[in-house]
């Protein structure tokens, strides 16, 4: 590189001071000759801001008025931030100090390069993936997101057996590097998702458009998860399940979207009924609001420009088939025993 792009570190926090006090401190080790540190707060309420103007004078903040999820809340605060790379960063991430720079280097390879993720490790056991984003994500022909490193509820143990670099589908929000220009050209995340899945919508977005999303071996992270909502909080199955149809309605042509939309309402009552014999009604509960909520979003329109798409068949990192059968009836439980040649 002749030119040393300018970095920015961006740490969205809402109520996380005990995140940042345990996790900041290896940020601020990060190496990068032309490095911002950021953090935009989602109106907490937990004195957040009061540690940060204690122990931490130098670092930027920028303060939303209210919570704005983890949508609005980016939007919001990436207005205000200049740097030729974001960089979005969890608060219950631990970094080492040269994670930057093999991911920027790769990302300089390619001007086509929009968006990139390094590997995303298990705090609690770091010689395991971590659930949001592994060794990168993929997606099959339904929308069911996946990573290289994590099947669903089946972790792998990190062997060495993912360490090439190249395309992926879509980068973790957890830990996530974009080109500022794309984000603006891409308008951002769409703010009806308010979390969960906007970073897959903004990767699909950035495919549709031209641009690629890369998995950065060479760089690693290591992220606690679930610090805001936990698995077993029906918000998040709600959004889970909401943002998943938004996904396909935003990224696919209309009749594609209307059909495959159609296969997974059936496909979301089969959960319905699964989360009722478990007897997570909360859930199940959930589940319904979803729908009944895309459908109201439908309805009131909003959301990022639909950018023109690609043809469905140059998205790499889209797994033709169902990943759903593949793993839960054809047990195949980690992504090695996936076929190839399923992969677009």
């Amino acid at each position: 590189m002749t030119n040393t792009p300018k970095v920015a570190i961006v740490i969205l926090n809402w109520n996380g001071v005990k995140y940042l006090r345990d996790f900041l401190p290896s940020v601020l080790t990060s190496i990068w000759p032309n490095l911002d540190i950021v953090v935009g707060d989602n109106g907490s309420t937990d004195g957040s801001i009061d540690f940060l103007r204690q122990h931490y004078p130098t670092i930027r903040i920028i303060q939303n008025d209210q919570n704005y999820g983890f949508t609005g809340g980016y939007n919001r605060v990436l207005e205000q931030v200049e740097a030729d790379y974001f960089i979005l960063l969890n608060s219950d991430v631990e970094v080492h100090p040269g994670w930057i720079a093999p991911v920027i280097s790769l990302m300089e390879s390619d001007a086509l390069i929009a968006a990139a993720a390094p590997k995303i490790k298990a705090f609690a056991e770091k010689d395991h993936f971590e659930h949001a984003g592994a060794a990168g994500g993929f997606i099959d022909e339904y929308g069911y997101p996946f990573c290289r490193g994590r099947m669903f509820y089946e972790i792998e143990q990190d062997k060495g057996q993912y360490e090439q670099s190249g395309e992926i589908f879509w980068a973790s929000g957890a830990a996530m590097f974009v080109k500022k220009k794309y984000w603006v050209e891409a308008g951002g995340f769409d703010d009806r998702f308010f979390a969960h899945m906007e970073e897959i919508d903004l990767c699909w977005r950035l495919k549709n458009m031209g641009y690629k999303v890369v998995y950065c071996a060479e760089s690693e992270v290591y992220h606690v998860g679930g610090g805001t909502l936990n698995t077993e909080n029906p918000f998040k199955t709600f959004l889970n399940f909401r943002n998943n149809l938004l996904l396909l309605r935003n990224n696919l042509s209309f009749w594609r979207g209307m059909v495959i939309i159609f296969i997974r309402f059936w496909m979301d009552l089969l959960a319905i009924v699964r989360f009722l014999n478990e007897g997570k009604r909360k859930d199940a509960w959930a589940v319904s609001r979803a729908h009944q909520n895309f459908v109201v979003q439908l309805f009131k329109g909003g959301g990022p420009k639909r950018n023109k798409r690609s043809n469905l068949h140059t998205l790499k990192g889209m797994y033709r088939g169902s990943i759903v059968w593949d793993f839960f009836m054809k047990k195949k439980h980690v992504f090695s025993s996936l076929d190839p040649q399923k992969f677009y």
